[in-house]
């Protein structure tokens, strides 16, 4: 498909991948934060990415362009920038935002990370001294993770980053005149947090609102006709002061700023109570998520006549092709109704959540190949869809003949359902979802058999992926090093883990996931019923990209997936080692799912599949079994009414994968960046043996959930951050693992960092791992 003359209806993104189609993004970044590159050059390549996604989008039919959609990092923490919301710590005062503070914001600094304070480039943050990052989480229900904003009581704001302003002027010069996108006032307060206790920094709205006025003066003043404010915070549960500081937020921007268009946009779910206070705000425009709740076309003869109509139709995180025909059934007579020049069509939410190209995928399965559609071809799909509903089905006949086939290849394809998994999915019992005994029994049991020593250290599982094993395999994968050699190498880098690990004293050791190339990639290529991209990069927070598996069909497992590993790491060492496992939930929250069967399903069927591989490694000898479960409260959805039917299953799914062993067998969970308290029966009701999660970041505040609950299984608070580059000293961990024992008692303690250590480097890894090791030495010895 491509653009032509052919009249239109609008076609808008709502905001664009910023990475580039080959990683660009991810290149500058590493080589500035390495050294490798300066500043200028970081700034011309994102000149470059900007420039050439204008560009595309241009080309392919866009006529809502957004700009200020880009960022170094994350579009919070620009907005945390944009008014002034940096935390003393980093050492900023006034004037402009050196990229050093904000990179520090992001990822922490370890010693004189910042340079020659001298240096007018690196700015004020604090010379010499190692400064922690901003906590992370996840995005909403998504695998996007952004810098949650710190504010405080006294917190003011003023205009300090011009970024929005200056990249709409940037794109004008260039010819195209863009919709700026903004993250919404009571959207970034929502999302914030404050140290000062009982503070709710809603309370900050009548602060901050002179700031997006001043932001919204300028961008007119600049020739912006429309701005598109995002408040994803509309499809949550909101109580009245959510409500109140909405209907005040948009009050003021329309009293002072009436020469703006306000395009508000929510997503991920439906607007539900929200939508008489949305549909009453003062705003140009709404946009609609259809593809999560399109029901909410009901609701659109409501919406008062002088409002632009923003219809989200085509799934912005999935990388399904759409059914056009299908589509333009249901929406050829609500735009009849509304008429063309209050309709714009765009994705359910930013493509930021899908790979950018899909003609970039040359080795992909022709057959699901031609059912996928990424970024470039779901604008195509939106171009053809306004070209359809501004001139009629015979403008695109050719584009609904292609889209009508895919859609009936892909429902009859033979490849979608497997009779066998169907049958195993209907024998699932009680008996299948529950441990032999409780945990109190089993964890006697457990004690006596492995005999750790109090505070028992070990890692969540992984090692730094070097240059050396990237490059090794690469040659493997392109045919230049065989099998045996690969092998060999291997087996290298893991006994070479396994006697450092033993060398620094960690008292349960893991294998250090050399072979594998992604936690959930890992098995999903070993699963029937994925297929895997080259370049269907997407990204999960700064530099860190990830290639998210395709589940097109039903999952099974043909045979043993990790056992052989873990039987070689076990056989160079007396401890015990971990095997290393992801679990069902998170590899489907980290896939793209198919869409033609309940989400439920898909999970027990790749629950089954871990099951019989907890089997096998459990046969051959493992006594600790460990199921990641990172993305379990990140799959939560949005709405408190729909959590308990999600949590039910999801956590079934993990009791299948995890119920089949012996009581002398320990299972262990790990699970990151997740706000505990809503979902801690949930935790419960998983009975793992041992659990690891992030606190670091929040001083151990996510312990509280368990203090509070009583929760009696094992808990490894991780200690460490592990996405920042700095070496935190033994003095600062054992401090952390203080505060973990007024919460939970000595027996309960695990010790470990915060997450696997793939993406760090080695002289990273070295000092911390004995640094945590010394910290955990110095509390058992204090008793």
């Amino acid at each position: 498909m491509s653009s032509t003359s052919i009249s239109s209806l609008a076609v808008a993104t709502l905001g664009t991948a910023r990475i580039g189609p080959r990683r660009e993004l991810k290149l500058a970044l590493e080589s500035f934060w390495s050294g490798t590159s300066d500043e200028k050059a970081l700034i011309e390549a994102g000149i470059g990415l900007r420039t050439a996604n204008w560009a595309r989008q241009k080309k392919l039919g866009v006529s809502v362009i957004p700009s200020n959609d880009f960022s170094f990092y994350d579009q919070v923490l620009d907005t945390s920038v944009m008014v002034g919301a940096i935390a003393p710590i980093y050492g900023w005062t006034s004037g402009s935002i050196p990229l050093a503070t904000y990179f520090a914001m992001a990822r922490g600094t370890q010693g004189d990370v910042q340079g020659d304070p001298h240096d007018a480039s690196r700015g004020n943050a604090h010379h010499g001294q190692s400064v922690p990052a901003q906590e992370m989480t996840k995005w909403f229900d998504t695998n996007y993770h952004y810098m949650v904003p710190e504010l405080a009581k006294d917190q003011q704001f003023r205009l300090v980053s011009r970024k929005p302003i200056e990249e709409y002027e940037e794109a004008k010069a260039l010819g195209y005149q863009t919709r700026p996108v903004l993250v919404g006032p009571v959207t970034f307060l929502k999302l914030a947090k404050s140290k000062d206790a009982g503070f709710e920094p809603l309370s900050l709205l009548d602060r901050l609102l002179p700031v997006y006025a001043e932001v919204l003066r300028e961008l007119a003043r600049s020739g912006a006709e429309w701005v598109q404010i995002d408040e994803p915070c509309l499809v949550l549960d909101l109580d009245e002061a959510a409500h109140d500081a909405l209907r005040r937020a948009y009050a003021e921007i329309a009293r002072a700023v009436p020469q703006i268009k306000i395009m508000l946009t929510s997503y991920f779910g439906g607007l539900g109570q929200n939508r008489d206070t949305a549909f009453a705000l003062p705003v140009a425009g709404l946009h609609f998520d259809l593809v999560r709740a399109p029901e909410q076309l009901d609701d659109l003869a409501r919406l008062p006549t002088d409002r632009v109509v923003s219809l989200g139709v085509l799934d912005g995180r999935n990388i399904w092709r759409a059914d056009l025909s299908r589509i333009l059934d249901r929406l050829e007579p609500v735009v009849a109704k509304l008429g063309n020049d209050r309709v714009q069509i765009a994705p359910s939410c930013s493509l930021l959540h899908v790979p950018i190209d899909l003609a970039l995928e040359v080795k992909l399965d022709a057959e699901v190949k031609s059912w996928l559609a990424f970024s470039v071809q779901k604008i195509e799909e939106l171009a053809a869809l306004g070209r359809s509903l501004a001139s009629g089905r015979r403008s695109i006949a050719k584009d609904l003949k292609a889209s009508d086939a895919a859609a009936l290849a892909r429902k009859t394809s033979p490849r979608i359902h497997d009779a066998k998994v169907a049958s195993r999915i209907a024998g699932i019992d009680e008996a299948v979802r529950r441990r032999a005994s409780r945990f109190e029994k089993r964890a006697a049991v457990q004690h006596a058999r492995f005999n750790l020593p109090a505070f028992p250290t070990t890692t969540i599982g992984s090692f730094p992926q070097t240059q050396e094993i990237r490059k090794a395999r690469a040659s493997h994968a392109k045919g230049d090093l065989s099998d045996t050699a690969y092998k060999t190498f291997l087996q290298n880098q893991t006994a070479r883990t396994v006697r450092w690990q033993e060398s620094i004293g960690l008292d349960v050791l893991v294998h250090g996931e050399f072979e594998r190339n992604d936690m959930v990639q890992y098995f999903g290529e070993q699963l029937l019923g994925f297929v895997f991209t080259e370049n269907a990069w997407v990204q999960s927070y700064g530099s860190r990209y990830v290639r998210p598996p395709i589940l097109f069909g039903d999952v099974s497992r043909p045979k043993p997936m990790t056992v052989e590993w873990w039987q070689y790491a076990q056989s160079l060492t007396t401890k015990p080692v971990k095997a290393m496992l992801t679990g069902p939930v998170t590899i489907l929250n980290w896939s793209f799912v198919r869409d033609d069967m309940p989400r439920s399903q898909s999970c027990r069927q790749i629950a089954l599949a871990i099951r019989d591989e907890v089997t096998d490694l459990e046969g051959a000898g493992a006594g600790m079994i460990q199921i990641d479960e990172a993305a379990l409260r990140e799959g939560l959805p949005l709405r408190r009414s729909e959590w308990a039917t999600y949590l039910d299953w999801a956590v079934e799914c993990f009791r299948i994968c995890s119920s089949g062993v012996r009581d002398e067998t320990q299972i262990h969970t790990h699970m990151c960046y997740s706000e505990f308290n809503d979902i801690i029966d949930a935790i419960g009701t998983m009975d793992a043996d041992v659990i690891s999660i992030e606190t670091s970041r929040s001083k151990m505040e996510l312990l509280d959930a368990f203090h509070n609950y009583r929760y009696p299984n094992e808990i490894g608070p991780g200690v460490y951050d592990i996405h920042s580059p700095r070496v935190p000293e033994v003095t600062e961990m054992a401090a952390l693992l203080k505060l973990a024992r007024q919460r939970l008692s000595d027996d309960q303690l695990w010790v470990n960092p915060d997450c696997g250590l793939k993406t760090r480097k080695w002289d990273e890894v070295r000092p911390a791992l004995a640094n945590m090791v010394a910290a955990a030495r110095e509390l058992r010895a204090a008793g």
